[in-house]
This record gives structure tokens, sequence and C-alpha cells, in this order.
């Protein structure tokens, strides 16, 4: 089968590999039909070279048809449609059973980076797929799989109350999807920080307040907007040093600070005596795809959020590397790309 593989610092390419099977008794096999390239795929396409990574697999955003399970898989069928959760658990333990996959107790590989390939071989297929439901679109199924849940995280832990201020920092395919949850909670205000023009843009259409940071110094900025008290309810969609150090800066005293952006910094320091006499909340951590699924799918199944309008470039399969490069040097005003394993 094809897959999209890691070759070395910016280097994505088609390959034939072996051919995915049911990896245990309750694992199921997955025959994809769309998939998309998340920020965080990046990290590694990045670098610096990981030797170990050279060959791996790309991609854990997917969608497509169960064409296999094992002998104790129950909820899941041949046939049916399904969304592969980003994050998978043992499906066992207290915590994938309460559906916070992330906290799994027996698995120490949580993000499921097979995604990108013409199959995919899933583990703890009931708790790792979602039937994709009547009234939920390919698209939205696909941004359901991991960053629609992972905005949605952001915005659930930053306690959004009614009035209050909000601040999204960072306004790339999380951020957006921060943003348009944030409004649901009724906040007098949300900013939206970014660098990227045609990313506040799109912010702005949503009603939020964009501010450029590469024009203005956003912590100044909002301030100046918030008469000096900052944001109530702070989401870092991000990840790097510099947008987390913004998000505290924006914070107001007695804030919550929910950061959602992955980093993949070691070095990554947090002044913690000048946050000290801010009185904050400070919550981060990977998303449990499946934990926010019975909230979400509802609201697209009633309209009242529409996340597949980031969708901005569709590509077959074939031109995967060059998704990525389009992506990574932000082309063409490129916000998500989504790949056709059929083409």
């Amino acid at each position: 089968m094809r897959a999209l593989v890691y070759r070395g610092h910016k280097r994505v390419e088609i390959e034939n590999v072996p051919d995915a099977q049911v990896p245990a008794p309750d694992g199921a096999l997955v025959r994809t039909t769309n998939f998309a390239i998340c920020g965080s795929d990046l990290h590694g396409y990045h670098g610096p070279v990981n030797e170990e990574r050279i060959g791996n697999t790309m991609g854990h955003e997917a969608i497509g048809e169960v064409v296999e399970v094992g002998p104790e898989v129950r909820r899941i069928r041949p046939g049916d449609h399904v969304a592969v959760s980003a994050v998978v658990g043992c499906g066992r333990c207290e915590e994938c059973q309460s559906l916070i996959t992330a906290r799994c107790a027996n698995s120490e590989t949580r993000v499921l980076n097979l995604g990108q390939a013409e199959a995919i071989a899933v583990p703890a297929a009931d708790s790792s797929l979602l039937q994709i439901p009547d009234g939920v679109t390919d698209e939205q199924a696909v941004l359901l799989t991991d960053i629609l849940p992972t905005g949605y995280k952001g915005v659930r832990g930053a306690d959004i109350q009614p009035g209050g201020t909000v601040a999204v920092v960072g306004a790339g395919p999380v951020g957006q999807m921060a943003l348009e949850t944030s409004f649901l909670f009724g906040p007098s205000k949300v900013f939206a920080i970014d660098q990227v023009p045609y990313r506040l843009e799109e912010a702005e259409r949503l009603g939020a307040i964009p501010i450029d940071a590469s024009q203005v110094d956003p912590v100044e900025a909002v301030l100046d907007q918030t008469g000096g008290k900052g944001c109530q309810h702070v989401i870092e969609a991000a990840g790097p040093q510099a947008t987390v150090r913004i998000a505290f800066g924006v914070l107001a005293h007695g804030g919550t600070l929910s950061q959602v952006g992955a980093t993949t910094d070691p070095e990554m320091t947090i002044n913690l005596m000048a946050l000290f006499s801010k009185d904050l909340t400070y919550r981060v951590g990977l998303v449990s795809p499946q934990y926010a699924w019975p909230e979400l799918v509802p609201l697209l199944q009633e309209g009242k959020i529409h996340p597949e309008r980031i969708f901005t470039h569709h590509l077959p399969m074939s031109d995967g590397p060059r998704g990525y490069e389009m992506f990574d040097n932000r082309e063409d005003g490129v916000i998500k790309v989504m790949l056709d394993p059929t083409r």
C-alpha cells in the first residue's frame, strides 16, 4: 500500500510500505478515504532529524471504511464509515472507559501516527473509532479526529463565562477551532493573536478582534483594549515558547490559561515568580477526542458550528509532499490541507 513516509528534514515521500493488518484481537483495519495534514505533523517535518523516525508513516487525522475487525471487537463492524481518533489507549483501563484516552494507564504511545496511508491498523477499535453519524460531512469527520476536539478542549479548559473576555493565541487550524467554539459560551470579546494576515482575516469573519503580532506588541494591544486588565480566559493554540509567553502576558489576574498548542521544546521555561502574584489557573495537556465527541457531534448536526471552512486545499495523496511544503511555507492562503488516498 502507499503511505506518506518521513525521510528527514522537510522530506516526506510517497512510498510503498507493507500492507496494514488487524493489529490485535481488539483492533481493526480501516481503508482510508480522506486524511489531513496537522500542524503538529510539521514538528517532525522540521526536525531536528530523528533517525528513529525515518521510514515512519506520517499523520493522525483520517477517516475511512472498516475492512476487518478482530474477534474481540464488539461495537465496530466491517463496512462502518468511521473517524479514527488521533489519540488511542488500551480501551480497557478506567481512563479509557471514561473516554479520557490521553491518560491511558497501559499505553506509552498516545498519538496514532499511521494516518497518511491507504489503510490503518487501529488498536482498541471499540474506543478508537467513531461511527460517523448522519448529518456529519466527511470534512467535519476528519476534524473530529483531532483538531476540533483539541480546540474545544482549550475552550472548555479556559472556563469561559458569559460576558467574559477571551484571547486565542495562535490562529492556525487549532486556533480557528478554539475561536469558533469559544463563541458558543457567550463571551463579550474574543481576541485572535497571530502573525499571518489571512488567518486573522478568517478569525475576524468569525467575530474575533484580530491582533497582528508582527505589527504590534500583542500583550500591550490586549491590555489597551481591556482597560489594562487582560483577558479572563486565554487559549494557547500554537505551542512555541514565544506564544506561551504572550498567553501568560494577556491573562488577567485570577484568569485561566488553557494550553492545547503542542510543544516539542524540552528547554521551554515558565517564570513562576512572575506568575505567582496573578493567582491564575493553568491547564495543559493532550486531547482525548472521544471525550469531546458527544458534545461536538450534535453541534455539527444542528449547524451551530462550521469548522470545515478551514479546508482551503484538497489534493490527491500523490501531491502529499507538495501539500506539506505548501502548509509549511503558508503559501496560497493555506489553512488546512485535505488529501485523497484514492488519487
